[in-house]
């Protein structure tokens, strides 16, 4: 089902948001707002890229693969958490669960 890999594409969306929105406000002073802000997202595309993203430079499998998205996403939600947008972690908790129970019925993984 091509909504199901578009939802996953819009949640690792999410995810930038997620780390980047973390960064300037849990930052002090412009500068580590700054680089927080920026530097989160960045790190989070360099780790997909190397490992989690169907074209990754070191592609994990199976079980290592599962728990590399489950920690990156699960951080995503408790950056949330930790910036008081509780409610918004909740739902994008939510919508991670229902993606990876479809990513698992439909094969597309």
């Amino acid at each position: 089902m091509v909504l199901n890999l578009v939802l996953r594409f819009l949640l690792e969306i999410c995810v930038l948001m997620a780390f980047g929105y973390w960064g300037i406000q849990t930052g002090k002073g412009m500068f580590f707002k700054l680089l927080l802000g920026i530097g989160a997202p960045a790190l989070f595309v360099v780790l997909w890229s190397m490992f989690g993203s169907p074209k990754a430079t070191f592609p994990l499998s199976g079980i290592w693969h599962f728990m590399f998205e489950f920690v990156i996403f699960s951080l995503a939600v408790i950056a949330l958490y930790a910036i008081g947008k509780t409610q918004l972690a909740t739902i994008f908790a939510i919508l991670i669960i229902i993606n990876q129970i479809l990513l698992s019925v439909f094969h597309q993984r």
